[in-house]
């Protein structure tokens, strides 16, 4: 009987080492996936559309974006994005860098933000907001997150981020939480991160906006937390609302000095 126990407790010692052998090489596979991807990465393509977007006039006053102030000073892109979300005192709001996209477009440009917001991902001029997205978060590209804390209200959207983000319900019960508030758990062959602290250089906030394999667009941080609301069987919070800006807050002040790969590129 002795020797029957040692059998069965060898196996089933080797059968979970296999299952981890699993586990492991799948999420190896797909870093090397991407891996590959990476020269390739078709956001590449959107990072050149967004900069002539950026210097090009146009809406109904014909005037660029280059006097666009996005946290740094009129015209700064480089650093920006690793700043954002923050707060603006000309709108005195918190804002991330797709509703602050929107302000500029309003005010230099002459473009309606609200109906800007209310458009469909990827038509009309939200597909200009993407383009400009991804190329004002590659010129950040390897410098650390670093968003400011030092106004009450980019405190105040800290805690009502962390809020929203172990808010559960819905028909399933979920909260953001649910998937990204431990570490060892994944969907399909996904590894999800821990979002409640820092997850490291290029995961998570510091990774998106992305380029989609799976779908083949880019999508931005906006973006991501729809499909996230989609997922919890929520209704889709409203573009550039204050609880999608809330919730940038807290990923990004959790991922500080994690360093931004933006645009990334995902299954």
């Amino acid at each position: 009987m002795k020797t029957i126990r040692l059998i069965t407790a060898a196996l089933a010692l080797a059968t979970s080492a296999g299952a981890f052998a699993q586990q492991k090489s799948a999420a190896d596979g797909i870093a090397e996936y991407r891996k590959m991807l990476e020269d390739g990465n078709p956001a590449e393509l959107f990072e050149a559309k967004g900069e002539n977007l950026w210097k090009t006039p146009r809406g109904p006053k014909k005037v660029s974006l280059q006097a666009c102030d996005l946290g740094l000073g009129p015209g700064v892109v480089k650093g920006a994005w690793v700043q954002l979300p923050r707060y603006f005192a000309d709108t005195g709001r918190v804002q991330d860098l797709e509703s602050r996209l929107l302000t500029c477009m309003e005010k230099l440009q002459g473009f309606n933000a609200a109906e800007i917001a209310k458009t469909g991902f990827d038509r009309g001029e939200q597909s200009t907001v993407t383009a400009l997205a991804a190329w004002i978060s590659s010129e950040s590209r390897g410098m650390k997150m670093a968003l400011p804390q030092q106004h009450a209200e980019e405190r105040r959207f800290y805690e009502l981020g962390k809020r929203a983000f172990f808010f559960r319900g819905g028909p399933m019960d979920f909260s953001c939480a649910s998937c990204h508030g431990e570490d060892g758990k994944r969907i399909r062959m996904q590894d999800l991160p821990d979002l409640t602290k820092n997850p490291g250089d290029g995961i998570g906030f510091a990774a998106w906006p992305a380029y989609r394999v799976s779908s083949g667009e880019l999508w931005t941080m906006q973006r991501r937390l729809n499909d996230c609301y989609r997922q919890q069987r929520f209704p889709f919070p409203g573009f550039a609302s204050d609880v999608t800006v809330a919730l940038g807050v807290y990923m990004g002040v959790n991922a500080k000095g994690a360093q931004s790969i933006a645009p990334a590129i995902k299954r």
